[in-house]
Parts: structure tokens; C-alpha cells; sequence
């Protein structure tokens, strides 16, 4: 970790775009709401007529009432009134209910199809991306975007009606001073233009920061033994507070563009009804216009500046919801490298397991001139099994990701029972794979819940039984409470061997006919692993099997020991012949045993840094 971090790759900004295209482009999740939005229209259109129809009461007030000295018609003006403020305070409710509404269920609607659409990106989508930003679209702007469509959107238009409703008043009352107001417009109407340009950019500017900001605090937090085992809490916090000083200098940048903006727009509006005011007042004086009329006026000259003040703070939020959009807009359209076929191909039934690798080559995206396979050919037979052994590098995790279509080769092909995979369904072919990982992971939730994830109909019984199976049963019981214990975040309260017994439970309740082991007895010790691999031993009988060779008892009954080298297949075969044939096999086999145990005796041999 390191005070880079910021720098590492982010989904691509698109070409720069106008705020209300970037907004409209959220319009589509506010759609299916257009009973909603309507009511929502209605109770604004309602209490905006409501706002301006009390202008009119304090005007008879004025002239009928303190004026005129009637207390009869001051108490009926006052009656209507306070009639026309209940109406304003239920049309307020239903507006202030609807929007809000809209803002929370949209926002939900639009984290759902973000976090659907995300789950149908291909594994090298997240390699290329930063995952705490990714979280940070998911939450942060989203929350954004819902105060937007909840409050702003609702302020901005209902300030726009007040500030139309308002100048057609004026001009109904008096026009010669109503032009004073008018004049002042396109001065008010130019700062905005300015700096709301630059106000979207920083607001912009000012999210991925805070991406950065949360995306270190999670890596700091996941990997926390280390930094402490290391000593490094000084050096990370130092970093991280290099990134939260860049992001606040961003954000003040974003906040002194927008109170410059409102600054000047309350200084123009206000010195216009100041202007209004005087020549107003000189009116008054002259008899040319009377008290309360000139009072109306004020009052309706302070809701359109008032109006247009709440617009230009509006615009501000607007502008930061644009941002936002953009970078739920990049997710949302983010294109996977690996699609299911339009019209795909069934498995036959029933499904065999032989698979099929030929003359496959294939580099990871970020290393184009590497190959990580190189012209391999392999045939495993329908409920073989398998074990590939190597040295580091030699591509045996990645010929893994290959059967699993994480990645699709550049060159050649590879099939299951005849089937190129890119012609299968995803989930119907994955479905036929299990797979326990050197690794494995844990989510968030009970130990049954972790065990259930190999197949969630999985009943009560069935997850006992493969937890028995995997000889993981003792040391759920001992747990606190048992199967519904919480594990914590990526199962933090377990072992390395408890985790890697919880995985292959799973395989083993999944029930698939081909089964992919990466080192699956790797954190075990002799005990441990002596039970577990009785497990796999069941577990691998009538099923294809792919074994990353990692100690003596994983590879022991193999049927093929494949030796892979710098993407290659080099040697097949059994242990005894490979120490024969294949110098590299007897090399990685004379390193890993010591040379108190014969190799000729020992059946097999691990990598121990197996890739």
C-alpha cells in the first residue's frame, strides 16, 4: 500500500457532457414511477399557486385591514388566510412525501441494477479496477443522486415555479418597477453559466477522491496483521492522510466556486428589490400606488429572488449529481469481455466431465507480451483425475480460470464434452464445476449459510452431512453457536484450515461432476489433512478432477500427474515415470522431500509455490 494507491487504473471517464444529458440519463429508473411523479407534479404545482395566492391576502390585509381600519374585513382576510396555510401545509406534506419517495426508490432501483450488472462483469474488470471505488458509486453517489431526485429536483422546481408565478404577479402589479427586476436576470443568469461548468468538474473531482479515500481505509483495514506485523501504521497513516488532504483541498475548491456563485447571485438579486423598493416607495408617496399593493409587490419581488437564490445553490447540487451519474452511468454500461452466446448450446444429459484444451494460448490483458499459456494441449477423460504440478508461473492457476471462462483464450479453444465452452451457457456450465480454492473464501454470514453457498435448496440435512464429510463437523460444533455461528468479514473468526474444510463442505454439498482442487489441503496440518484428503478421495470418485498439486497425500491416487513449465505441458504421466522421464519433475521432486524420505517411495510431491 502505498500513497499511489490513488493512481491505480479507474474505470474511464466518457467524453465530458452537458448536467441535464448526465441527469437525463437517470431518467429511465424514474419512469416506471409516472403515477408518482405526477402526484408529485400536482402537490408542487398546488403549493406554489398556494405561495403566491397568501401574497394576495397580506395585500388585502394591508389595504383593507390596517389601511382602511376594518376590523370585519381584517378578520375575514386574516380567516382565509390561515385556510389557504393549512391547504399549503398539506400540499407541502404531499410533495415533501411523494419526492421522497420517488428519491428513495429510484436510488434503490439504480444500486440493484448497478450491483446486478456488476456481478455479470468478467473477474479481470476488478483486477483493472479499484474495488473500493467501485463501492463508493454504489453508495456514495447513489446517496447523491438521491437527495437530488428527493430534495433538489423538488426545491429546483418549485423555486421555478415561484420564480415564474412571482414575475407574472409583478408584471400584474406593476410593470415599470417589475423591468427593474428584469434587468438584473442576465447578470445573475452569467454567473451561473461560469462557475456552474467548474462546479461539475470539481464535484466530479471531488467523488473520486473520496473513492480514494474509502478504497485505503478498506485495504488497510482487510490487511491490517500485515501492517501491524510490519510495523507500517505510521507510514498508512501518513499515506491516508495525504489522501483525505487531497480530497478536502478538492472539495474546498468545489465549495468556493459555489459560494463565489452564491455570493454573487444574492448580492445582484437583492440590490434589484433594493432598487425596486425606493422607486416603489417613491410611488407610494406620489399616490401612484397604494401601501398594500407596494407591499405585495416587495413580497412578491423577495419570492422570485428568494426563488432564483434557492436555483443557484440548486444548480450547485445538480451539477455534483451529474458527476455522479457519469460514474454510476461508467459501471452500469461497463462492457464484459466475456458474454454468453445469443442462442447457446445444451449440455447433453448425461454430462460426462471429459475435458478438452487445444493449442490454447492466452496472456492476461495487463502483460500482452507474456504468455501465461503457450500452445497447450490437454485431454482429461470423463472421471479421471488429474494432478498439474510446476513451478511457479508455469500457468497452472490460470489454466484453472480458463476452464471456468474468467478469461477467454486468444488462441485455440477449450471444450467440455465436446462443447467449446464460449458456445455454453455461463451458469449452465459452471454449474457442473466445484471448485475448493488454495484460498478460499468466506462471506459474510453463519457457518451453514458459507456451507449452503455450494447450492442454496441445499436442505439442513445435506449441509451436516457435507460438513461431516469434509471433517469440518467438530470444530463447527465446538462453536459458539454451531452452524449459525458468525464467521465475521471473510471469516475472520476461522483458521486457515477451518476456512479450506467450510470450502470444500461446500464442493462437496454443490455435488459437481467436475471438481477443481487449488491446493485445497494447503493450510492443513498432517491431521487435518490426513482426514480431509479421506474427504477428497470420496469426494473425487466418479467425477473429473483437477488437482494443484500441493503435498503427497493431494496427488497420491492421482491417475495423471501433468508437469506444466512457462505455460507448457512438458511431462505426463505417473509419479514413477515422471521421476524417470521428466528432469523437471525430478528436480521439483528432490527439492520438496527431504532426504530422509526416499522419493521412489514417497507417490507423489508438492509444489509449494504453486501458481
Amino acid at each position: 500500500m502505498s500513497e499511489d494507491s490513488s493512481k491505480r487504473a479507474r474505470p474511464s471517464a466518457p467524453p465530458s457532457t452537458s448536467a441535464l444529458s448526465s441527469l437525463r440519463k437517470s431518467f429511465v429508473f424514474l419512469w416506471p414511477y409516472k403515477l408518482q411523479m405526477v402526484l408529485a407534479t400536482i402537490a408542487l404545482v398546488f403549493t406554489a399557486a398556494i405561495s403566491l395566492a397568501l401574497v394576495q391576502f397580506v395585500r388585502v390585509i394591508v389595504d383593507v385591514g390596517f389601511v382602511a381600519g376594518s376590523s370585519q374585513s381584517l378578520g375575514w382576510a386574516i380567516l382565509g388566510f390561515f385556510v389557504v396555510a393549512i391547504l399549503q401545509a398539506l400540499g407541502t406534506f404531499a410533495r415533501f412525501f411523494t419526492v421522497s419517495w420517488l428519491g428513495e426508490r429510484v436510488t434503490a432501483d439504480i444500486r440493484k441494477a448497478v450491483f446486478s450488472h456488476l456481478m455479470t462483469l468478467h473477474p479481470g474488470y476488478f483486477e483493472e479496477n479499484i474495488s473500493g471505488e467501485i463501492q463508493s458509486r454504489i453508495t456514495t453517489d447513489t446517496t447523491l443522486l438521491q437527495t437530488v431526485i428527493g430534495s433538489s429536483v423538488s426545491i429546483a422546481l418549485r423555486n421555478l415555479l415561484m420564480m415564474v408565478g412571482g414575475t407574472i404577479f409583478l408584471f400584474i402589479t406593476n410593470p415599470k418597477l417589475t423591468s427593474i427586476v428584469m434587468l438584473c436576470i442576465p447578470l445573475v443568469v452569467g454567473p451561473i453559466l461560469v462557475f456552474g461548468r467548474r462546479v461539475r468538474h470539481l464535484s466530479r473531482s471531488s467523488q473520486d477522491e473520496i473513492a480514494n479515500v474509502g478504497a485505503y481505509v478498506g485495504e488497510s483495514i482487510q490487511h491490517i496483521k500485515t501492517v501491524q506485523a510490519y510495523n507500517q501504521q505510521g507510514a498508512n497513516e501518513h499515506a491516508f492522510d495525504t489522501h483525505v488532504e487531497k480530497a478536502f483541498r478538492v472539495a474546498i475548491a468545489r465549495i468556493r466556486s459555489r459560494s463565489i456563485l452564491i455570493t454573487v447571485v444574492i448580492t445582484l438579486v437583492f440590490g434589484a428589490v433594493a432598487a425596486m423598493i425606493w422607486f416603489g416607495g417613491q410611488d407610494v408617496i406620489n399616490g401612484r400606488l397604494s401601501a398594500g399593493e407596494l407591499t405585495a409587490f416587495v413580497v412578491y419581488a423577495v419570492i422570485v429572488a428568494s426563488a432564483v437564490g434557492a436555483i443557484s445553490q440548486v444548480i450547485g447540487d445538480l451539477q455534483r449529481a451529474a458527476g455522479a451519474t457519469e460514474r454510476l452511468m461508467e459501471l452500469l454500461h461497463a462492457q464484459s469481455s466475456i458474454l454468453a452466446p445469443a442462442q447457446p448450446q445444451a449440455l447433453a444429459e448425461p454430462f460426462h466431465g471429459e475435458i478438452a484444451l487445444t493449442d490454447v494460448r492466452f496472456h492476461y490483458p495487463s502483460r500482452p507480451n507474456t504468455p501465461a499459456i503457450d500452445g497447450l494441449n490437454l485431454h482429461i477423460q470423463p472421471g479421471s483425475s488429474v494432478a498439474l504440478v510446476g513451478p511457479s508461473g508455469a500457468g497452472k492457476s490460470t489454466l484453472f480460470e480458463l476452464l471456468l471462462r474468467f478469461y477467454d483464450p486468444q488462441e485455440g479453444c477449450v471444450k467440455i464434452d465436446g462443447i467449446d465452452i464460449r458456445e455454453l451457457d455461463l451458469q449452465d456450465f459452471r454449474s457442473k464445476i466445484a471448485i475448493v480454492s488454495q484460498m478460499p473464501a468466506m462471506f459474510t454470514g453463519n457457518v451453514r449459510d458459507n456451507i449452503r453457498y455450494g447450492r442454496p435448496d441445499a436442505s439442513d440435512e445435506e449441509v451436516l452431512a457435507a460438513a461431516r464429510a469434509a471433517y469440518a463437523s467438530d470444530f463447527i460444533e465446538a462453536l459458539p453457536e454451531g452452524y449459525d455461528s458468525y464467521l465475521g468479514e471473510s471469516g475472520i473468526r476461522l483458521s486457515g484450515g477451518q476456512k479450506q474444510r467450510i470450502a470444500i463442505a461446500r464442493a462437496i454439498v454443490k455435488d459437481a461432476p467436475i471438481l477443481l482442487l487449488d491446493e485445497a489441503t494447503s493450510a492443513l496440518d498432517a491431521e487435518s489433512e490426513r482426514k480431509v484428503q479421506m474427504a477428497l478421495d470420496s469426494l473425487m470418485q466418479n467425477r473429473t478432477t483437477l488437482i494443484i498439486a500441493h503435498r503427497l497425500a493431494t496427488v497420491k491416487n492421482v491417475d495423471t500427474i501433468v508437469v506444466m513449465e512457462a505455460g507448457k505441458v512438458v511431462a505426463q504421466g505417473s509419479h514413477q515415470q515422471l521421476l524417470k522421464e521428466s528432469p523437471l519433475y525430478a528436480n521439483l521432486a528432490t527439492l520438496q522431500f527431504s532426504a530422509s524420505e526416499p522419493i521412489a517411495e514417497s507417490g507423489a510431491f508438492a509444489d509449494e509455490t504453486a501458481n
